[in-house]
């Protein structure tokens, strides 16, 4: 018997392809394993040459700004004119890289990779949610409450179990001041370069942002100094921290973001903390004691709050208002 003409025709659903998704968190997620062997390796660096933490800055940004000027070299002009669109965020933006660097690079030789490495990661998203509330005048709800509320907490748990001196760590308490510094800076670095990165490729973003980092730091590098002998084990390491860790994993996140929402991607370069604790223990020997782990988890699970919150946003005043003045909302059915 024939089919009615009024009987629905079944049609297989339209197939999204998930693998530019899928291929988006695997780079985000290989960036964030990469930056968390930045810290052992700058404290092999320092251990072995006594180059300062600023020196150390200086010649990863260097290294990687001339690794990508020669790759950007065909797209000059790309680059020309990103520097012309927007010169004073890109003047910021590379800065701060160099300043929030320099600030780590001093916590991991105070504090240990483990701690300095949470605590700046970790603060950094927390500040910037919480500059975003202040800035959009939204009423802060329970969830957002609970979530500095346990960032607050793990940051006072890390600080107090590490107030003693260690062999990995020997002026804990001014490393951890210098994470913090760190941490705020690169919060305040990400939303002025938030904008800029909209309208600038990533690798023209990354090779200038570089450039300009290296240049900023540069007269306090002279100035505490920059021989280190020239020793294979040395140029290796100074060569991962601008190729690996900088040039390559920028690249691999940016990229990354073209198909990966951010809360998603924010979640994701956790692995960049748990990268740095593990090869801190299992490489250096810092201790881990209970207080450390549990504000470490307190401080993640803080960060992944703040960012795994439906982007809704919360009810203000203004919006309340403006709300009660407008037309009453269309029926749903």
């Amino acid at each position: 018997m024939p089919a009615s003409p009024t009987a629905p025709t079944l049609r297989p659903a339209p197939v999204t392809p998930a693998s530019p998704a899928r291929a988006g968190l695997i780079q985000i997620t290989v960036a964030g394993v990469l930056w968390g062997t930045t810290g052992v390796v700058v404290h092999a660096v320092h251990d072995s040459t006594g180059l300062s933490p600023v020196g150390i800055g200086f010649y990863r940004l260097a290294i990687a700004a001339l690794v990508l000027t020669a790759v950007m070299a065909p797209r000059l002009r790309q680059t020309l004119a990103a520097v012309r669109a927007a010169p004073l965020p890109l003047l910021a933006t590379g800065i701060g890289l160099g300043l929030y660097q320099a600030l780590y690079f001093a916590a991991v030789a105070l504090a240990g990779v483990g701690v300095a490495t949470v605590v700046s990661l970790g603060l950094a998203p927390v500040l910037a949610a919480a500059w975003e509330s202040v800035r959009a005048r939204r009423l802060p709800g329970r969830l957002r409450v609970a979530t500095l509320a346990a960032a607050v907490a793990g940051l006072a748990l890390i600080t107090g179990a590490s107030a003693e001196p260690t062999s990995a760590a020997p002026r804990p308490l001014l490393g951890l001041l210098a994470a913090a510094g760190s941490g705020l800076g690169y919060a305040a670095t990400t939303l002025v370069s938030r904008h800029v990165s909209r309208r600038t490729a990533p690798m023209a973003l990354t090779t200038l942002s570089t450039a300009i980092g290296a240049l900023a730091l540069a007269p306090v590098a002279l100035t505490a100094g920059l021989a280190v002998p020239a020793r294979p084990d040395v140029v290796a390491l100074l060569l991962h921290l601008g190729v690996v860790t900088t040039a390559v994993a920028y690249g691999l996140f940016y990229a990354g973001l073209r198909t990966t929402e951010g809360s998603v991607a924010a979640v994701v370069t956790l692995a960049e903390p748990l990268t740095a604790a593990a090869l801190a223990v299992a490489l250096l020997g810092e201790p881990l004691p209970l207080p450390v782990i549990v504000g470490g988890v307190l401080l993640l699970t803080a960060v992944a709050a703040t960012y795994l919150t439906p982007t809704v946003p919360e009810p203000t005043i203004a919006g309340c208002r403006r709300r009660s003045r407008s037309a009453p909302p269309r029926s749903r059915t």
